[in-house]
C-alpha cells in the first residue's frame, strides 16, 4: 500500500497501536478485517487532510480590481472580510483596487501594477475590452491566475468565471414583469454600460424572453451611468421624455434610486421593478415598496468560491479551478436572506 505517511502517523489517525498498523501495511496474517478497514480510512483521511497540512502558515495575496459603484464594492469588500476567517488555516491578504469610474487604460495599469508587484491571484470585475483581456494575460503569463467576477471576460485567460448565468437572470427579470404588468405600455432597461459582458447577456436574455412572453410590449434601454445616480438619473429621464409609455423598469446596473426620482420628477408611475444585488440602497428600497423584485447572489459564497479557485491555482488545494453560475435567488419584501434580518 504505497503512501508518503510515517506509521505513526497512522496509527495516531486510526487510533490503532503502531504494530497493529505495521502488520496491515505488511500484509501480515491475523488481523481482522475490520481492522484492515480501519487503517485504509486513516490513510484516506490523512490523503484528504493533506492540503490543510499545506496550507498552515502559507500566506496568500488576492488584488480585487473591481470596477463598480461604491456601493457594489462595499457590499464585496464585506463579504471578502467576512469570509477570510474561513479560510484557515491559509491566511489570505486582500489588496483592493475599486474604481467607481475610468476606462480600460485605467484598469490595464492597475493590472500591468499586480504583475509587476506580485500576487497570489486577482478577482476581477471589468468591461470586456481588448486591452483588460491582454493585460490578463500578461498576469497569467506570470503564474498570476485571475478570476473574473459578476461579469465575464470569456475570450481571455481567466482561470475561472463567478457569477450568476447572466442570461438566464434577464429571463427571470421578463418573465417576473410580464406576470406583474402583463399590458405594460413599455419596459425601461437600465445599463451602466453595455461593455460589461454580464450587463449585455441579462439584456439579450431579457430581450428574448420577453419576446416569447410579450412581444408586444416596447423595451427601451438607458445607459452610460455606470451605475452612478446623477448621470443615470439624467439618461433615465431622457428615455422617459420619448417614451411616455413605460411603466415597468429591469435595472441591470443599478442606481436605483436616480432611476425611481426620474420616474417620480416626471410624475410616472411604476407597476413593476426588478432589480440586481442587495446592496444596502436596493435593500431599504425593497423594505419601502419601491423595488418589487431583487435578483440576488450571495456574495458570500461568491467570494469563497473564488479564493478557492485562486488556492486551486496556486496548487495549495486539490483539483482545477472552474466555472459554475451562482444561485439565482428571487427576493422580496417577504423572504430577505436571515443575515439582512439579524443585521436590522
Amino acid at each position: 500500500m504505497a503512501h508518503p505517511y510515517r506509521i505513526r502517523e497512522i496509527a495516531q489517525q486510526a487510533g490503532l497501536s503502531t504494530a497493529t498498523v505495521d502488520r496491515v501495511l505488511h500484509g501480515r496474517a491475523g488481523v481482522r478485517a475490520g481492522t484492515v478497514a480501519q487503517v485504509h480510512r486513516a490513510i484516506a483521511d490523512l490523503d484528504r487532510q493533506a492540503s490543510q497540512v499545506r496550507l498552515g502558515g502559507a500566506t496568500f495575496f488576492l488584488d480585487l480590481v473591481v470596477l463598480a459603484p461604491d456601493r457594489f464594492s462595499r457590499a464585496v469588500r464585506a463579504a471578502l472580510e467576512a469570509e477570510l476567517p474561513t479560510l484557515r488555516p491559509a491566511v489570505v491578504r486582500a489588496r483592493f483596487h475599486f474604481r467607481q469610474d475610468g476606462g480600460a487604460a485605467d484598469l490595464m495599469g492597475v493590472l500591468d501594477g499586480i504583475a509587476r508587484r506580485g500576487s497570489s491571484g486577482v478577482l476581477l470585475k471589468a468591461p470586456d475590452d481588448p486591452a483588460v483581456v491582454a493585460a490578463v494575460a500578461r498576469l497569467q503569463a506570470r503564474g498570476i491566475p485571475v478570476v473574473t467576477f459578476v461579469t465575464d471576460l470569456p475570450a481571455s485567460r481567466r482561470v475561472a468565471y463567478v457569477g450568476m448565468d447572466d442570461r438566464a437572470a434577464g429571463a427571470t427579470a421578463a418573465y417576473l414583469l410580464t406576470a406583474l404588468a402583463p399590458e405594460s405600455g413599455g419596459v425601461l432597461v437600465s445599463l451602466s454600460r453595455s461593455t460589461f459582458r454580464g450587463e449585455g447577456d441579462r439584456e439579450q436574455g431579457f430581450r428574448a424572453t420577453l419576446r416569447e412572453l410579450a412581444p408586444q410590449v416596447p423595451v427601451h434601454v438607458a445607459e452610460g451611468g455606470d451605475g452612478l445616480e446623477p448621470p443615470t438619473g439624467a439618461a433615465v429621464a431622457a428615455v422617459l421624455a420619448r417614451a411616455p409609455g413605460i411603466d415597468a423598469v429591469y435595472s441591470v446596473g443599478g442606481g436605483n434610486r436616480a432611476v425611481l426620482a426620474a420616474f417620480d420628477a416626471a410624475g410616472r408611475a411604476v407597476r413593476g421593478f426588478v432589480a440586481h444585488d442587495l446592496d444596502a440602497d436596493n435593500v431599504e428600497l425593497l423594505r419601502s415598496r419601491r423595488l418589487t423584485a431583487v435578483l440576488h447572489h450571495d456574495l458570500r459564497a461568491d467570494v469563497r468560491r473564488v479564493c478557492r479557485a485562486v488556492l486551486q491555482a496556486q496548487g495549495a488545494l486539490p483539483g482545477r479551478p472552474g466555472s459554475r453560475p451562482s444561485q439565482i435567488q428571487v427576493i422580496t419584501p417577504y423572504n430577505e436572506p436571515a443575515a439582512l434580518t439579524d443585521d436590522a
